[in-house]
């Protein structure tokens, strides 16, 4: 395989050229940029090591041209005076990565080893324009991601969507509607582990008056309300078997009856459903129809949690800042790389949830302009025991340990409302309270 090395300082594609010779790799390094593209015409290498600056040269204007010729061609940028910006408008144009000097060897080959990985299965995934995009990032998961929903979208088969807490699935669900023939339709979302399962029937099918104590009016369930449009049942798998029954019936029928009606009412929905859990181990233990699953389960789409996308990382970040900046009307703040590469190796056990809150802390609780280390240190420090478990490879504990720590924290900065909590959450108050009696978490206990 064969990397082109492009820096204007000669000892740096010296030594670079000597450590990756020594690991079997062709190389060709290049003191300028145009020298480089004159090469570039001829063949394509494998990987590209590419200095932001180049004397005259703009790395990012060079990248452009690298990518106008072979989008798919991975390029890693070097720098020794990089800045969070820089990082994010290098991904944004294309680059796989973003190193700065002095170069660490062992990241350096861990960084080629991976990028080239990923270049060669990008050559098999076709690039992707969606109408609408709200899901950030360029990593070889996220085009996975956004190509399925380009395939969905043109269709009107039923989706899966498979992926953990916090990794977006509720995004991609919209992308497909939005991007498909039914956006001038309804979009009805349901989380189906956040309502009591009395009640969840109701709020599917909806019900005439007097058909159950308390029901004191007619109303409309979410299928009716759905018609011709989308509905998305979030967390799938907490649905009741009773329920589950009613729902394959419909999918079967494409009709229905309300609580306390023999009237039959068609519709005509697109179902997407997701998923938090493995639907594997819940057929097996009684909890999920195998036959239901067959139905709903036509175009799967697997969200990668964040910690198998760290590439996009910066770019998130850089989101997340902009954002809350411009909410809470707080002075313009930078992060330091540093502060980046911390927040890369972290494991993110509650995904882009986890790491949308953690910045939004940072800008509104450090004192002073700049987001350094020590402050994203300080942030993570009560998830430590969440990553211990972590690295001893018990993902279960890690998930569990990291919902507990988050939820007090919750809870303490909301001085025990669990109103307020729920809300911040984005949980219904009886799941919360279902969620402080299996983690055994007391409310009068905590304290700041």
């Amino acid at each position: 395989m064969k990397i082109y090395i492009v820096d204007d300082e000669k000892e740096i594609r010296k030594s670079l050229k000597i450590v990756l010779e020594d690991e079997n790799f062709e190389v060709e390094d290049f003191a300028t940029a145009k020298s480089m593209l004159k090469n570039l015409a001829k063949e394509r290498p494998s990987l590209v090591l590419l200095d932001v600056w180049l004397g005259k040269e703009d790395g990012l204007d060079v990248l452009e041209e690298i990518k106008k010729l072979y989008p798919a061609l991975p390029v890693v940028m070097i720098s020794g005076h990089g800045t969070i910006e820089m990082a994010v408008n290098a991904t944004k144009k294309g680059a796989i990565d973003f190193l700065e000097k002095p170069l660490s060897i062992n990241k350096v080959l861990d960084t080629i080893n991976s990028a080239i990985i990923v270049g060669q299965n990008n050559d098999n995934i076709p690039p992707t324009k969606l109408e609408f995009d709200e899901i950030l990032g360029d990593s070889l998961g996220i085009k996975k991601v956004k190509f399925a929903i380009s395939q969905a979208a043109s269709t009107n088969a039923r989706v899966f969507i498979y992926g953990e807490n916090g990794t977006g699935k509720e995004l991609v669900a919209k992308a497909i509607y939005k991007n498909s023939k039914r956006k001038d339709f309804p979009f009805i979302e349901i989380n189906c582990a956040a309502i009591p399962e009395d009640l969840i029937e109701s709020e599917l099918f909806g019900y005439e008056k007097g058909a159950f104590t308390g029901a004191n009016e007619k109303r409309i369930g979410k299928f009716e309300s759905a018609n011709k449009g989308t509905l998305f049942l979030d967390e799938i798998c907490d649905m009741s078997l009773t329920t589950q029954a009613k729902v394959l019936r419909i999918l079967q029928e494409q009709r229905f009856e309300k609580l306390g009606s023999s009237e039959t009412i068609s519709v005509d929905v697109r179902i997407i459903a997701a998923t938090n859990i493995p639907v594997e181990e819940a057929i097996k233990e009684g909890r999920f129809r195998e036959d239901l699953y067959y139905r709903l389960n036509v175009i799967p789409i697997v969200v990668p949690p964040l910690r198998e996308r760290k590439q996009d990382i910066p770019i998130l970040v850089d989101y997340y800042m902009k954002i809350t900046i411009e909410s809470n009307a707080i002075p313009i703040k930078k992060i330091e790389n540093d502060a980046i590469e911390l927040m890369k190796n972290h494991f993110w056990p509650g995904n882009i949830r986890e790491l949308k809150n953690i910045v939004e802390r940072l800008c509104i609780m450090t004192i002073g302009n700049t987001i350094k280390a020590k402050d994203v240190k300080e942030s993570l420090i009560g998830f430590k025991k969440a990553e211990e478990f972590f690295q001893q490879g018990d993902l279960k504990k890690a998930k569990e340990e990291f919902e507990r720590e988050y939820i007090i924290k919750t809870l303490q900065l909301n001085e025990g409302n669990v109103n307020k909590a729920s809300k911040i959450l984005g949980v219904e108050r009886t799941h919360l309270y279902r969620k402080l009696k299996s983690l055994n978490i007391q409310i009068e206990n905590l304290s700041e």
